[in-house]
C-alpha cells in the first residue's frame, strides 16, 4: 500500500483519487475552495483545504512522506507552476502534473516533473483505438513502439490453436497469458488452444497488431 496526494479535486483530481483508494491506497485530497474539500470528508483518507500555491502552506502537509503527487489543477495555469514550484523547493520528488495545454506543457517540462498527463487526449487517443479496434478490450504503450493489448477471444477463434492466430507475425507478436475464467495461463505453446470468451493478452508493434487484427473478429 502506498500512500499519494491529489492536489486539485475536480473531476480529474477526484476520479483518480477514488481509483486510487480503490486500488487499497491511501490518498490526501487537497484544494484550496472549502466546499469541495469538505464534500470528499467521507471518501478520501484525508481531504485538506489548503492554498495550494503558499509554500508555507503546503510545508504543514509533509507532502515528501508521500510515494507521489498528482497536481491536478485545471485551467488556473498560474497556481498548477507556483503549486509546482512549492512542491520542487519542498523536495517532493515524484510530481505528476495534469496539463490543460500546450504551453502549460511546455513550461511544466522545464521543472521537472516526473510525468506530465493529457488526460483528455490520451481518452481520446483510446476512444479512437476502440473504435478502429471494437474487438480490443484495452491497449497500453509500454514504449519502443510497442503495446500489450487485451482482447477477448471470439467464436471464430474457438478452439484454434495460437499458432493459427500469430502464424503470419511470429516474432513480431507475442503471446503473454490467457486468463479462463479464474484460471490463467502464462507459458503458452503454439499449440494452445484458444476457447471463446477467453481473456487474451498480446504484446508486439502496432503495425503487427494491425496485421492480425481482421482474424480477432
Amino acid at each position: 500500500m502506498a500512500h499519494f496526494t491529489v492536489i486539485g479535486l475536480g473531476r480529474f483530481g477526484i476520479a483518480a483519487s477514488l481509483e486510487l483508494i480503490h486500488l487499497g491506497h491511501t490518498v490526501t485530497g487537497v484544494d484550496r475552495n472549502p466546499k469541495i474539500a469538505e464534500l470528499y470528508v467521507e471518501d478520501l483518507t484525508q481531504s485538506i483545504i489548503c492554498d495550494v500555491t503558499d509554500e508555507h502552506a503546503l510545508r504543514e502537509l509533509e507532502l515528501a512522506a508521500s510515494n507521489a503527487v498528482l497536481v491536478a489543477i485545471g485551467e488556473d495555469l498560474e497556481s498548477s507552476l507556483l503549486c509546482i514550484l512549492a512542491l520542487k523547493n519542498l523536495g517532493v520528488k515524484e510530481i505528476w502534473v495534469k496539463a490543460s495545454s500546450k504551453a502549460h506543457h511546455t513550461i511544466v517540462s522545464k521543472l521537472g516533473v516526473a510525468r506530465i498527463i493529457h488526460p483528455e487526449e490520451e481518452m481520446g487517443v483510446r476512444i479512437a483505438q476502440a473504435l478502429n479496434y471494437p474487438m480490443v478490450n484495452n491497449y497500453l504503450s509500454i514504449g519502443h513502439g510497442l503495446y500489450v493489448v487485451d482482447i477477448e477471444v471470439k467464436s471464430a477463434l474457438h478452439d484454434q490453436p495460437i499458432s493459427t492466430l500469430l502464424s503470419k507475425t511470429q516474432g513480431d507478436v507475442d503471446a503473454i497469458l490467457v486468463k479462463r475464467g479464474r484460471e490463467t495461463f502464462i507459458r503458452l505453446s503454439d499449440d494452445f488452444l484458444l476457447q471463446e470468451h477467453d481473456t487474451f493478452l498480446l504484446c508486439g508493434t502496432r503495425e503487427a497488431l494491425e496485421q492480425i487484427a481482421p482474424r480477432l473478429v
